[in-house]
């Protein structure tokens, strides 16, 4: 799962690392930073897969607009990984294959 190392964080005030863990990699993130920053800063990749070809898809847009960043995160599948901060012992998993629609009408 890891790939090139070509996202660098910018030079901010120290923050406290907090550690999560990534398809079983434990990786230290920064307080406050979010689950798709911290996912590619350790240069893992992909964060999704696409349901048809299972091609591997990583975070694109970091604003919650394109959706290629989804992944499991603390048990709960379809969750943007660019706007969920990082927090201390989450455990996360690569969301594979297509996105589940639950609850609600449709």
């Amino acid at each position: 799962m890891a790939a090139d190392f070509s996202f660098n964080r910018l030079p901010c005030h120290e923050r406290a690392e907090v550690e999560i863990t990534v398809e079983g990699q434990k990786i230290f993130a920064l307080e406050g930073e979010t689950v798709a920053a911290a996912v590619m800063h350790a240069g893992l990749r992909p964060t999704r897969t696409t349901p048809v070809s299972g091609s591997g898809r990583a975070p694109y847009c970091m604003m919650g607009v394109c959706f290629d960043c989804l992944m499991n995160i603390d048990g709960k599948p379809n969750t943007q990984a660019c706007m969920t901060e990082v927090r201390e012992g989450m455990v996360i998993t690569v969301q594979t294959g297509a996105r589940e629609v639950s609850g609600g009408d449709v």
